[in-house]
């Protein structure tokens, strides 16, 4: 259940004449009251002769009583809202939600004969309008202060109670929820999502690894994003706001956001101190080029080592540094978001989305620390697009690997801490990205597979032997993984290179326990490919392995998985 505060408005009339309109809203029906603070108020949606302007003027009696000394800004809005999932409540129950809205709020105490006057209008399944005037019966205006985290905490006790989706508890680092009135105009032009939150998302594109000031109002400006500077005298920049070209208001100019009303931390001030911590910092040593490696791929590469990382920090206890690199993990996943091309786009766009949650606490990130993941979102950005397939769509699936690890300790650290939202943010970016992780794997893998299939059996003996020495606890188990002839490939071609495979195995088992991992196999070939030892595309046939046969003990195949087993759909 979401309750919803909108800012103070200054028309009684002009907010009920749109909650009981229906003529052009087709999600307005039967628009009524359910609660009040006198059960007789006339209600124009039930009774005939009752009118808008006289329910008007009932509810500013003591505005109007205050006359040139009425608040300007009298009018309370807060609409409350259930989850798609809940069921449908009766009247009864949303009168009673109501009721302990306006006690929690300090809008109407439960109790007190002096408080604000005000009803809670119905006109759709899923919600309820509350509208008070700020002004009570002994002409004083109510103690509401926090009343938006009181209405909050409040709806997680009644969400409780009456058996409803039970939402996380929030603590006030949230970006600010559109307004109704922004969800309304959002459907009515047909847009994804609000102006707000769409504004939101092109900022954080062009914030993404950018460099300078310079850089971030260029990228925001290709987005066709318009830009409005605060200049000061001297010519320095003061701040700056956004608008989408077309959003207009009712004198049709352009309605303009600023940073700061965007998000907390996409003010000019808290931009700048992302530039500011990188210029006295040393570029990170470059990645070799493998042969047939593209930019995109050798980017990708390279996130891949800073989010390795970054991983390192954020599961320590430098809270510090792990808040700063949770926020650098969001930039790489939106540079991700914006040059990944095919079936997994939208759903790193969607898990771009869902982690802006994950990156705001009370714990405030060491700026310094994450230069290097803010560089490796910068590369992939000025490298272009990546292709979801060949040697960039293994790039793309190496990095998402890392990356969903990430993620997924930026959970655990966020419920460590209590971040009710962030940690939930997390998890469900988590789920995003396993999604594009599996529409991107499937074709490097699948030709690594095939691959691993052709190689002779003298050659798939000797990987079995290597896997049963580095790992003997877990050997049965890669062997009977789908995936077991990707990494089978892996060695080969490691092999071939002149590596030997046991120790190599070893090596990459060492870097991060293994047990909990979906299929261990898949973990392995990317641990393997990140090695630099492998070309970036797997050749599409097994060579003849021309090199002498060691005399060994027979090593039998891995048995063959049942037709059940091999249809079961494989989870990451």
């Amino acid at each position: 259940m979401v309750p919803d505060i909108n800012p103070p408005g200054g028309r009684t009339i002009g907010l009920l004449k749109y909650l009981y309109r229906t003529s052009d809203i087709e999600a307005h029906v039967d628009p009524h009251i359910v609660a009040a603070y006198d059960p007789f108020v006339a209600d124009p949606g039930r009774h005939p002769s009752a009118t808008l302007t006289g329910l008007a003027a009932d509810l500013d009696q003591w505005v109007d009583a205050l006359k040139d000394k009425a608040p300007a800004k009298h009018v309370w809005h807060c609409s409350v809202r259930t989850a798609d999932t809940d069921r449908i409540l009766s009247d009864e129950v949303w009168a009673t939600v109501a009721r302990r809205i306006v006690n929690a709020t300090g809008i109407a105490p439960e109790g007190d004969e002096q408080a604000c006057r005000w009803i809670a209008v119905r006109h759709a399944p899923d919600h309820i309008h509350l509208v008070a005037t700020l002004v009570r019966a002994d002409r004083t205006q109510p103690r509401r202060h926090k009343d938006a985290i009181r209405a909050q905490a409040e709806c997680r006790k009644i969400e409780k109670e009456f058996g409803l989706r039970q939402l996380k508890k929030g603590d006030g680092t949230a970006a600010k929820r559109p307004t109704s009135a922004e969800r309304r105009k959002a459907e009515r032009l047909g847009q994804e999502a609000t102006s707000r939150e769409l504004l939101r998302e092109h900022v954080h594109r062009a914030l993404a690894g950018a460099s300078d000031e310079a850089e971030f109002f260029g990228r925001l400006a290709s987005e066709g994003v318009r830009i409005k500077k605060r200049v000061a005298p001297s010519g320095d920049l003061l701040g700056y706001s956004v608008a989408l070209v077309g959003d207009r208001n009712a004198k049709q100019e352009p309605i303009w956001y600023s940073g700061s009303k965007l998000a907390p931390d996409l003010s000019l001030p808290k931009i700048r101190e992302r530039f500011t911590t990188e210029r006295n910092v040393p570029e990170p040593p470059a990645l070799m080029q493998r042969a047939g490696e593209s930019a995109p791929g050798r980017a990708r590469r390279f996130s891949a080592e800073a989010l390795d990382t970054a991983l390192t920090v954020i599961a320590s206890t430098d809270d510090e540094a792990a808040a700063a690199h949770i926020v650098g993990v969001s930039e790489v996943l939106d540079a991700l978001a914006q040059t990944t091309l095919g079936r997994p786009h939208e759903e790193l766009r969607d898990a771009a989305r869902t982690f802006e949650r994950a990156t705001r606490s009370h714990i405030r990130g060491e700026q310094t620390r994450m230069y290097a993941l803010r560089r490796a979102a910068r590369q992939i950005v000025r490298s272009g697009h990546a292709l979801g397939h060949g040697a960039d769509g293994a790039a793309t699936a190496l990095v998402l690997d890392v990356l969903i690890l990430a993620v997924v300790a930026a959970g655990h650290w966020h419920a460590a801490h209590q971040h009710a939202q962030q940690a939930e943010a997390a998890c469900q970016t988590a789920m995003h990205l396993r999604t594009a992780y599996r529409a991107v794997a499937a074709s490097p893998l699948a030709g690594m597979r095939a691959y691993g299939e052709k190689l002779s059996t003298r050659t798939q003996h000797n990987q079995i032997a290597a896997i049963r020495s580095a790992l003997p606890e877990l050997a049965s188990r890669v062997q009977n993984e789908a995936s077991w002839p990707a990494l089978a490939a892996m060695l080969d071609q490691a092999q071939r290179a002149g590596h030997n495979p046991s120790v190599l195995l070893r090596k990459v088992a060492a870097q991060r326990e293994l047990n909990s991992a979906d299929f261990v196999s898949e973990v392995l070939v990317w641990r393997l490919y990140r090695l630099d030892l492998v070309p970036a595309e797997m050749p599409t046939t097994a060579r003849a392995d021309k090199r002498p046969a060691k005399q060994g003990p027979h090593i039998p195949q891995p048995a063959a998985r049942s037709g059940s087993e091999a249809a079961r759909p494989r989870r990451r």
